[in-house]
């Protein structure tokens, strides 16, 4: 439109122009021919479009939209057509709502949801959704799917760890009913979870009383293993008992005690050996210094 606009400026002012120069009038002539550069100029730039960065440009040719979308920078277009920038970049839903859980219980829930759209597909976005998609079909597919899945975890789920199950269950099947349409969904973060009264204080307790469940089972199987330690010890010096206690005979005692009389013989130490004189035989040696 503007370069329709441009367009008829410019010739008016061409008209303008000619006019005042027939009739030698200078300041009119001169003021129309700027006018006429201008309007010119206005028409001109009407070829090039800028799409900024993070953006694609939809070609809309009175309703004829075209398959190639402009990327970021400067293009050249029809200046006829309608260029409707889409940013690409990542947003965000945020939604605040109450769900069910798997009890029935109504638990009310803010979360969002990150995502961005295809470049490739958004002119199909644009021709049959819209520049409002994100209102259209995005915001009710989310807010069903988070209440679809809500409903199959417990409340307590939503309190524990399991929230992050959850959170990429609500991304997954969110993203098979949106990805066809062009939208990507990034992710479906659980930002904060308010149960109804007296449940949050009832879970807290079942969680500490399963925690010190466990805490016990860890104490007990420790024991078990200390007690299984102890055992294999006893075992282990009752079978070296056992070896040395074969080992050892009568002879050898002799044997030993008469190296170790040669040995105290041989000692410039004072004392007495009795040949003998210990029990089955054995040397006895008494004094010394």
């Amino acid at each position: 439109m503007l370069f329709l606009v441009s367009l008829l400026a410019a010739g008016i002012a061409l008209f303008v122009f000619f006019n005042a120069k027939k009739r030698f009038n200078k300041s009119e002539s001169t003021f129309a021919l700027g006018g006429f550069v201008v309007a010119l100029l206005i028409a001109i730039s009407q070829f090039f479009t800028v799409i900024p960065a993070g953006n694609v440009g939809v070609i809309d040719f009175f309703g004829l939209v075209s398959e190639n979308t402009l990327k970021a920078g400067v293009n050249v277009v029809n200046p006829m057509a309608n260029v409707i920038k889409f940013t690409i970049k990542t947003q965000e839903i945020k939604e605040t709502m109450n769900v069910p859980s798997k009890e029935g219980l109504s638990v009310q829930l803010e979360i969002s949801l990150l995502y961005h759209l295809n470049p490739e597909n958004t002119y199909e976005i644009y021709r049959t959704v819209g520049e409002n998609y994100s209102d259209i079909i995005l915001a009710p597919q989310f807010r069903s799917v988070v209440r679809g899945v809500t409903s199959k975890y417990e409340a307590k789920a939503l309190y524990t760890s399991e929230r992050e199950a959850l959170g990429k269950q609500i991304e997954s099947e969110l993203s098979s009913l949106v990805k066809k349409r062009g939208i990507t969904i990034e992710s479906a973060p659980l930002r904060q979870i308010i149960l109804p009264a007296g449940l949050t204080s009832a879970i807290e307790e079942k969680l500490k009383a399963e925690q010190e469940s466990q805490r016990m089972q860890f104490v007990l199987l420790k024991e078990q293993q200390e007690a299984d330690r102890k055992r294999i010890e006893a075992k282990g010096i009752a079978d070296f008992q056992d070896i040395v206690s074969k080992g050892i005979s009568d002879q050898l005692l002799k044997w030993k005690g008469i190296e170790a009389t040669e040995k105290l013989a041989n000692s410039s130490n004072s004392k007495i050996v009795v040949i003998g004189s210990g029990k089955d035989g054995l040397p006895l040696i008494l004094g010394g210094n």
